[in-house]
């Protein structure tokens, strides 16, 4: 069974994850247009950006002992007891159901830390990005018209949620550990 494990971003991921941004060009829009340019500034973006915080969870992907993707809960909040997720694999990870595993994972995490309901967005122009909510058991709840801005183009994004009273999603095969 194949198994991959989520864990904090640590410095020395710095360099995969500049990998995976060079060889993946739509990760410059899902990590806000951050400079991965150098190992330097890959190590400054994982201390700023996928460190934990008070509402904020990052976890790198980890296969073989190497960050392939990241997947995270932000705005978390506990007054409404809910969250935001999401996820993102370098290209060469990509159609593994390493994601969606790994989205399960969190989303498990966070229900057992309080967090009711999860939500998640896609392009609706990314059809594999909504084949891995849905395999993480999140169910489609919408179009958000024209929500995303991207240069001069917007995009319509597809809401998606799961919540703790839903169905645990099947795993496909994958083992999947969380080392906090």
């Amino acid at each position: 069974m194949p198994a991959i494990a989520l864990r904090p971003w640590l410095p020395t991921d710095a360099e995969a994850l500049q990998r995976a941004f060079l060889s993946t060009p739509d990760l410059d829009t899902q990590l806000g247009g951050a400079d991965l340019s150098s190992a330097a500034s890959a190590r400054v973006f994982l201390a700023e950006s996928l460190s934990h915080g008070d509402s904020r969870r990052n976890w790198a992907i980890v296969a073989d002992g190497v960050a392939m993707g990241n997947v995270g809960l932000s705005a978390i909040e506990h007054r409404h007891d809910t969250a935001w997720a999401y996820y993102g694999l370098a290209e060469s990870a990509r159609g593994k159901v390493c994601a969606a595993a790994a989205l399960a994972e969190a989303a498990d995490w966070a229900f057992e830390n309080d967090v009711f309901r999860i939500e998640l967005g896609h392009r609706v122009n990314n059809p594999a990005s909504c084949a891995v909510a849905r395999r993480a058991g999140f169910i489609a709840e919408g179009i958000e018209r024209q929500k995303l801005r991207y240069g001069d183009r917007r995009f319509d994004v597809e809401l998606h949620a799961r919540l703790r009273s839903d169905p645990v999603p099947e795993r496909h095969g994958m083992d999947v550990t969380i080392l906090d």
